[in-house]
């Protein structure tokens, strides 16, 4: 059962993530440039003074253990956090943008090709392995993104440029272990912000002076991306990246729930059946984890009682 804690910390990035229209969408007057300036420097200012406060030997050894490195990993290494940053942030303001000018849906359809461009990628670049039934889930994946993309092509290409973006992160942080998660993300957001502060003074609006702004977006710094993020990576030291990959179809279904439900978006035949094929291929993706699991369950309540 040693690898429950890894598909539960990824179930529960992506069941925080497909709620995030919640708090997304009261501040769609807003800028899409300015909620991700604001969020970002949000999370660097937090993730730092915590870092700085809470995590001062363990940020003195990692110091340590990345000085020690071969030239060529720390090279690697610090490519990796680079990448990472830059595919986080165009991740970020690439789904604003969507959630808050195009619809939420479409923002769903995004986390419903991520999978797949995870998936393949994982495949080609980090060399996993997927038995028949995964393909097998995957190809169901695309049939339904098919479905869901015909007649609107304009959002199946936003859709594509989300779900490529976060894609690519989570094969580049797979890649990106040794080091602790919070701090490993810490960069990330620092790296981002430096990313950010130059088209700042350009491209950013007026200062808000609504309080419910910077409420919100707080909110969205803390609960949105700090905590989801590092259960992500947590999850990605335990599972493969195809299985992290395969589990964020819980945010879409999960979004698509609440484009129903809450915004009242149209919904036809077509969409429920897609929807309904994607969750069946999150099932049958990972069955052989879920088997693999109870076996070890078994077996460890097998040796518990043999003591």
């Amino acid at each position: 059962m040693k690898n429950f804690k890894y598909y539960l910390a990824a179930i529960s990035a992506f069941a925080i993530w497909g709620s995030f229209a919640l708090v997304l969408k009261p501040i769609h007057d807003w800028p899409s440039l300015d909620i991700l300036f604001y969020r970002v420097f949000i999370c660097a200012v937090v993730m730092s003074s915590i870092s700085l406060l809470f995590k001062r030997k363990k940020l003195a050894g990692n110091i340590r253990q990345f000085r020690e490195l071969p030239a060529g990993r720390k090279r690697s290494i610090a490519w990796l956090n680079i990448a990472g940053s830059v595919f986080l942030t165009a991740n970020w303001l690439s789904f604003i943008f969507v959630m808050n000018h195009i619809s939420v849906r479409a923002t769903s359809v995004a986390y419903l090709i991520c999978p797949i461009l995870t998936t393949i990628l994982a495949f080609f670049i980090l060399r996993e392995k997927l038995t028949r039934l995964q393909w097998f889930s995957v190809a169901l994946s695309c049939l339904a993104c098919v479905i869901l993309s015909y007649n609107n092509l304009r959002n199946i290409v936003y859709s594509t440029v989300i779900g490529l973006t976060y894609a690519c992160y989570l094969i580049t942080q797979k890649s990106n272990q040794g080091f602790d998660k919070f701090l490993v993300l810490n960069v990330h957001m620092l790296l981002s912000a430096l990313v950010l502060i130059p088209f700042f003074p350009a491209f950013a609006g007026p200062v808000p002076v609504d309080l419910k702004f910077y409420g919100l977006v707080a909110v969205i710094a803390v609960a949105y991306t700090i905590l989801p993020l590092f259960l992500n990576l947590y999850a990605l030291g335990g599972i493969n990246s195809s299985s992290v990959g395969t589990l964020m179809n819980i945010n879409p279904i999960i979004v698509f729930v609440l484009s129903v439900a809450v915004y009242h978006e149209p919904l036809d035949s077509a969409q429920v059946f897609c929807y309904s094929l994607i969750f069946l291929a999150v099932v049958l993706f990972n069955i052989s984890n879920f088997r693999q699991l109870q076996g070890k369950k078994s077996g460890q309540t097998g040796e518990t009682t043999a003591v």
